[in-house]
């Protein structure tokens, strides 16, 4: 039996003695009969299941009134998501009776095969129904991700171990989470830093994000202990632009270079509070669902990758748009 109400398409269809609706995303079982015959006030509007099988492309006019043979086609389609999970439903031991037999019952070849048929002749539902799966994973990974920054703001706008750059006082904040060896935080280096030249009211909040292994981690302690000697910023992009690989030797050297007492820094990057902070941070990026470097966080959106500077401007832009007045 189906119908069209204000909620949408829905179906019904008799399974095995049981009455199913669904309305494409989502079924549930109405009514099952403990001896699987259809009850008298249905038996004139359902078609059996062999029905289908017989015929799948015929609908039989004297069981169904006209307007369920106009939408048939239609419920093919909403249902055969449907279909699938109501069969794992009914198979299950909380459907059926305690006596029940561990045999697969009579209808499940039956409903296999009107899959199969109908699969068959609409392969391009398959492409379809995993595009629409993977859109709403997505709207509900991008939900959970804005959650999860409305939990953070305090981690990620106002704690006092990251570096941060550009107007402290700042109407928008873009936070990036990146890595002194990875080449594509490199490549977005001149964006971030040309961003904060054409726009005087942005706030830069570093996260060191080391995903390359250890050599990763110790550039980054070297980055965040050149803050006890205030030069922080010339050290951190010096180290973003040096070419070649970031050994200790090369660090020190450029922390020479941009000022900085080589000799105490060697000693400094060795405290044990650099891992703790390296360490918030990584936990912080696995709650945004952060797993590569760069990403960025502007308002309340996490964009991962070497972001261009228009892209960067933009995303400022909308923040700018929604933060309170």
């Amino acid at each position: 039996m189906m119908h069209t109400g204000q909620s949408g398409l829905r179906s019904a269809i008799y399974l095995g003695g049981a009455l199913i609706e669904s309305n494409g995303d989502w079924c549930r079982v109405l009514r099952k009969s403990r001896n699987g015959s259809i009850p008298p006030q249905l038996s004139r509007r359902i078609p059996s299941v062999s029905t289908w099988t017989d015929q799948p492309d015929r609908i039989d006019k004297e069981l169904m009134p006209k307007q369920i043979v106009t939408g048939w086609r239609a419920m093919m389609k909403m249902t055969l998501a449907a279909l699938v999970l109501c069969a794992a439903l009914l198979s299950s031991p909380a459907f059926g009776q305690s006596t029940a037999p561990t045999t697969d019952p009579p209808w499940r070849q039956s409903v296999e095969q009107v899959i199969e048929s109908y699969i068959r002749s609409h392969p391009e539902m398959i492409e379809q129904t995993l595009q629409a799966l993977a859109a709403k994973r997505q709207e509900k990974e991008q939900a959970s991700v804005k959650q999860a920054i409305v939990a953070h703001q305090s981690e990620l706008l106002h704690d006092p171990a990251s570096p941060v750059s550009g107007d402290l006082a700042g109407d928008v904040t873009v936070i990036e989470f990146f890595d002194y060896r990875c080449g594509f935080c490199k490549r977005a280096a001149g964006s971030v830093t040309q961003l904060q030249k054409d726009d005087a009211r942005v706030r830069i909040v570093y996260k060191d994000f080391p995903i390359l292994g250890d050599a990763s981690v110790q550039v980054a302690k070297a980055a965040l202990a050149s803050r006890t000697q205030g030069r922080h910023q010339a050290f951190h992009e010096a180290l973003l632009a040096a070419k070649g690989d970031l050994s200790k030797e090369h660090v020190l050297q450029i922390a020479s270079d941009v000022g900085l007492d080589a000799k105490r820094l060697e000693v400094d990057m060795e405290e044990p509070e650099w891992l703790t902070i390296i360490e918030r941070n990584r936990e912080l990026a696995n709650d945004l669902r952060v797993t590569g470097t760069p990403a960025f966080v502007v308002g309340n959106e996490v964009v991962p990758g070497a972001v261009d500077l228009p892209a960067l401007k933009a995303l400022v832009a909308r923040a700018r748009t929604r933060a309170p007045h």
